[in-house]
């Protein structure tokens, strides 16, 4: 059950270093507690079990940081004829329930994104953001045409999973 959520998508702004690049940002109440969300989004490992378009995963390395892990994985993202890996490095702060991405290598020019977690009354507050760009000009201009879409249906595959796992 979802008490309240808000999101919105945009577009920033057109430069030569940085081209076309949707953003989405999502927030919603979710009855599971900040813990569960954090450990759901942590697990990298099982995103090929619910994750549209996510035929893959493989963790290259965790690494203890004091207050953080540092974790490289690997994602094999495929859509219709489009199939690509893509590397990115996974900041997790358990302390604070936060979860950092960035790209390093793949089909993207730029991507980063970042998950918050917090407890509030009857269940927790959940963040997303994200924030890239395909390399490809062609991959780009089909990723704004259903961009938005494709985000809601990312954060509501989480939303689905936290239900089988937790409800």
């Amino acid at each position: 059950m979802i008490f309240w959520a808000e999101f919105t998508t945009s577009v920033r702004e057109v430069t030569r270093e940085r081209p076309f690049m949707p953003t989405h940002s999502e927030t919603k109440f979710l009855p599971y507690t900040a813990q569960q969300m954090y450990d759901l989004v942590a697990d990298v490992a099982s995103y090929p079990k619910f994750l549209p378009w996510t035929a893959a995963a493989r963790i290259r390395s965790i690494t203890d940081a004091g207050e953080k892990q540092v974790m490289l994985a690997d994602l094999v993202i495929s859509f219709r004829v489009f199939r690509e890996t893509f590397g990115s490095r996974v900041t997790l702060w358990p302390g604070i329930k936060r979860i950092d991405t960035e790209y390093l290598d793949g089909p993207f020019q730029h991507m980063e994104s970042q998950w918050n977690f917090k407890d509030v009354g009857g269940g927790c507050e959940v963040s997303f953001f994200v924030d890239f760009a395909f390399r490809n000009r062609l991959l780009q201009g089909a990723a704004g045409m259903f961009f938005n879409d494709a985000m809601q249906r990312v954060v509501r595959s989480f939303e689905r999973r936290a239900s089988e796992l937790y409800a």
